[in-house]
C-alpha cells in the first residue's frame, strides 16, 4: 500500500489521497498500539505531525535501497520524541518491520528507541535534545549545495522547540550561506509539556524565520493538497537562494477525540481500555494479547536486536610530517597541517569526493585557520559566534563523509558545547575538535577562559579519542593522525610559543617521520629515583625539573610524556611505578585529568607507588601563564621541590 508521489505532477490525484488516508489510519493504529504496549511515549505530537511525515516520505527521493546513496534526500527529525510516528511511517514505506516496531517499541534491546535512532533504516541522525536538528540539516544542505546536487535536506521540528537559542544560530547560518536546498517543516500544534506554547514562552515563529531570510509559508498541516503544493513548490525551485520554512498548523492528538488539543498527551500513553474502545469504534482489530506475549518473551531482545549500518570509510591524502627546530606555538603547527591538508585534498575538480573542511566561530586567526582559508576558501566555514550550532553542524558534516576540523577556544569547544559534542559522539560522527587556548596557558584572559576540565568532560564520550600534544612537532603528528582517522577526536593545546622538546643529544625528540600512534607514550628522560608523567604545555617544565632535581638534589627522575589521554597506556604506568614514586603534572584540574588516569591505572593493576598529583586546584587569576604556573606549583622549581619531598617522605 506504500505510495510514491512525483513532484512533477501538478496536483494530487484522488486515488493518491485515498491511499494516504489509508496509510494514516494504519499509522494511527501502530502509533497508539506501540505507546500503549510500552506504557509510555509521545502520541500527541506523533499524531499531529503524521500527515506531514506521510506526504514527505511519499515525495522524497529516498527508499530502503537508497538510504546510503549520496543522491538521496535527507530527512532529519529534530523533535525525536515523535519516534512513534517516524517508525510507523518508515515501516509503512518498507524501511523496517511493522510488527517488530509495534511489539518492541521502547523495549531494552529493541532498535525502536524512545527517540529516533539510526538503528532504524531511514533515520538519518539520532536526535532527542531539542533545538539541534536544524543545525544538522544545514550541514547536509550546505554539502549538497557545494556539490551542486539536486538532493534536498528536510528537517521536521516542533513549535515548542523554537524557543531554543541554537535554532536562531542555525537560521542565520542557513540564510548567510543561501541554503536553498533546505526545507524546515514545523509542527505547530500550539502545545508542549507545560501547556500552550504561547503561555510557556510566546514565540513569533513565522516572523523569526522571515526576519532571518527564509521563504515562509503557513499551511494546514492536515490538508493533503496543501502539503503537496508546498513541498512541490520547494522541489520545483530553480536555483534557489533562500531556505524554506513550512509552518504547519496542526492539532495535537489529531484523529483521536479524547486526545485532541490535550497537552497531557504530549508525553503520556493512553490506557489499554481507551485504545481498545477506540479501535472498536474504528472497526480495527488488534490482538493485544498476542503482542503482549511477544513483547514479554524472554528472547524478545534477541528478536529485536539493533541493526548497525556500516558507514563508508573516508580516505584522504595526509603528507609526511614537518620538523620544527625553533619555538612556535602548537596552534601554528596545527594551522600548517591544515594548510597542507587543503593543498593535498581540496584542489581537485571532483567536488563529490571527500574534502577537508575547517569550521570557525569568529576566531579564524586565533585558531590558525587563515592559511587554510587562503588555500581553500570554499571549504572554510565561518559560523560567527554560534558555537552550539557550529558543533552540531561540524558533527553532521563529518557524518556526511567529510573530514571536518572544528576549532575554537577550549572553554567554548567543550564546556559550552558539551551536549552538542555528546550528540555527535552518539551519532559516531568522526569530527575533529581542536581546542586552542586551553588551561592556565590562556593567561591574562582569566578564569572564564582557562579551560581546565576538558579531559573530564570529553572522557565521558565513548567514541572520542583525546590527545594533548607537548610541542609543535608532536602537534604536527597528532593532527596528521586524526585527519586520517575514522574516529572522532579531541585535541587540546594552549596559546603560548613552546620550546622544541629535544632528546639528550639535542635533536628534536619528535623530529623524524615516525607517525603518531594512539595509546603510545614517550620517555624523554631516564631516571630511577622517581617518575614525572606530564602532558601538553607543561612538558617543558617537567624536562627542566628533571635537570634541577639532578643538580640540586642529586636525584634522577624519569620524564614520561603522554599525548594520548584516550586511549591511555597502562604500560606507561607499570613502567613508571617501577621507580616507586610518581608525580603527574598537568595544566588541567588536578582531580579529573591525567592524575586521575594514573591513579586509576595504579589501582586497577594493583601497583605499589607513591603518587603526587600536580595540577590546577582552584580558579586562577588573570596574569602571565608563567606566573600562574608558579602560583599553582606547576613550574619547574615547584616540581623539583615536590620530587625532593616525595623522595624524603617515601
Amino acid at each position: 500500500m506504500a505510495i510514491k508521489i512525483d513532484f512533477n505532477q501538478t496536483e494530487l490525484r484522488s486515488e493518491q489521497k485515498q491511499i494516504l488516508q489509508q496509510l494514516r489510519r494504519q499509522c494511527e493504529v501502530d502509533i497508539l498500539t506501540s505507546v500503549t504496549l510500552a506504557t509510555c511515549g509521545h502520541p500527541g505530537g506523533s499524531l499531529s505531525s503524521l500527515d506531514a511525515l506521510l506526504m514527505l516520505y511519499a515525495m522524497a527521493r529516498i527508499d530502503l535501497k537508497t538510504v546510503h546513496e549520496q543522491s538521496r534526500d535527507r530527512i532529519i527529525v529534530s523533535h525525536g520524541h515523535i519516534s512513534p510516528a517516524v517508525y510507523a511511517v518508515l515501516c509503512a514505506f518498507g524501511f523496517d518491520d511493522r510488527h517488530q516496531f509495534v511489539a518492541h517499541f521502547r523495549q531494552a534491546g529493541s532498535r525502536f528507541g524512545g527517540h529516533v535512532e539510526t538503528h532504524v533504516p531511514g533515520v538519518e541522525w539520532n536526535t532527542g535534545n531539542l533545538g539541534q536538528g536544524l543545525s544538522a540539516a544545514t550541514a547536509s544542505a550546505w554539502l549538497l549545495k557545494s556539490q551542486q546536487s539536486s538532493a534536498k535536506s528536510f528537517v521536521l521540528m516542533g513549535d515548542g522547540e523554537q524557543q531554543k537559542g541554537q535554532i536562531a544560530e542555525a537560521r542565520r547560518f542557513a540564510c548567510k550561506y543561501g541554503l536553498g536546498h533546505l526545507c524546515v517543516l514545523i509542527d505547530a500544534n500550539g502545545l508542549q509539556i507545560g501547556g500552550k506554547t504561547d503561555d510557556v514562552m510566546p514565540t513569533p515563529i513565522a516572523q523569526e524565520y522571515e526576519t532571518a531570510g527564509f521563504l515562509v509559508e503557513v499551511i494546514d498541516g492536515h490538508d493533503w493538497d496543501a502539503l503537496f503544493v508546498s513541498l512541490r513548490r520547494f522541489y520545483m525551485q530553480k536555483d534557489p537562494k533562500k531556505p524554506t520554512a513550512l509552518i504547519l498548523k496542526t492539532v495535537m492528538g489529531k484523529g483521536v477525540a479524547f486526545m485532541e488539543n490535550k497537552h497531557h498527551y504530549h508525553g503520556s500513553a493512553p490506557s489499554l481500555e481507551q485504545i481498545q474502545t477506540l479501535f472498536s469504534s474504528w472497526g480495527e482489530s488488534v490482538d493485544f494479547k498476542r503482542l503482549l506475549d511477544l513483547r514479554n518473551k524472554t528472547n524478545a531482545h534477541l528478536e529485536a536486536a539493533p541493526i548497525i549500518h556500516d558507514e563508508p570509510k573516508v580516505q584522504i591524502k595526509v603528507a609526511k610530517p614537518m620538523c620544527y627546530e625553533q619555538s612556535i606555538d602548537n596552534r601554528s603547527a596545527y594551522g600548517n597541517v591544515l594548510k597542507s591538508l587543503a593543498e593535498d585534498n581540496n584542489t581537485q575538480k571532483n567536488i563529490t569526493s571527500p574534502r577537508v573542511f575547517a569550521v570557525s566561530c569568529d576566531l579564524e586567526g586565533s585558531v590558525k585557520m587563515s592559511d587554510f582559508r587562503q588555500v581553500s576558501p570554499d571549504c572554510f566555514i565561518e559560523t560567527g559566534i554560534s558555537e552550539h550550532h557550529a558543533a552540531v553542524f561540524s558533527g553532521r558534516l563529518a557524518k556526511e563523509g567529510q573530514v571536518v576540523f572544528f576549532s575554537t577556544f577550549g572553554a567554548f569547544a567543550v564546556a559550552e558545547t558539551y551536549n552538542q559534542q555528546r550528540l555527535s559522539d552518539y551519532n559516531q560522527a568522526p569530527v575533529k575538535v581542536v581546542a586552542t587556548h586551553c588551561g592556565l596557558d590562556v593567561g591574562e584572559d582569566g578564569p572564564t577562559h582557562q579551560s581546565i576540565d576538558y579531559i573530564s568532560l570529553m572522557s565521558n564520550l565513548f567514541n572520542f579519542e583525546i590527545f594533548v600534544p607537548a610541542d609543535p612537532n608532536q602537534t604536527d603528528r597528532v593532527i596528521r593522525y586524526v585527519a586520517g582517522s575514522q574516529k572522532p577526536a579531541f585535541v587540546a593545546m594552549g596559546r603560548s610559543k613552546l620550546p622544541i622538546i629535544k632528546n639528550t643529544q639535542g635533536q628534536p625528540f619528535w623530529g623524524d617521520e615516525t607517525p603518531f600512534v594512539p595509546g603510545s607514550y614517550d620517555q624523554v628522560r631516564l631516571g630511577q629515583d622517581g617518575s614525572i608523567i606530564v602532558m601538553g604545555t607543561l612538558t617543558k617544565e617537567a624536562v627542566l625539573a628533571h635537570d634541577l632535581i639532578k643538580q640540586q638534589h642529586g636525584l634522577s627522575f624519569a620524564v614520561y610524556v603522554v599525548a594520548s589521554i584516550k586511549p591511555f597506556s597502562l604500560e606507561l604506568v607499570r613502567q613508571a611505578a617501577q621507580t616507586k614514586r610518581i608525580i603527574t603534572v598537568e595544566d588541567h584540574h588536578r582531580d579529573t585529568g591525567l592524575g586521575s588516569l594514573v591513579a586509576n591505572a595504579l589501582t586497577e593493576q594493583a601497583l605499589s607507588a607513591r603518587l603526587v598529583r600536580l595540577g590546577v586546584t582552584h580558579y586562577a587569576h588573570s596574569g602571565a601563564s608563567s606566573q600562574l604556573y608558579a602560583q599553582m606549583g606547576l613550574d619547574a622549581q615547584s616540581i623539583c621541590q615536590t620530587a625532593k619531598k616525595l623522595f624524603v617522605e617515601s
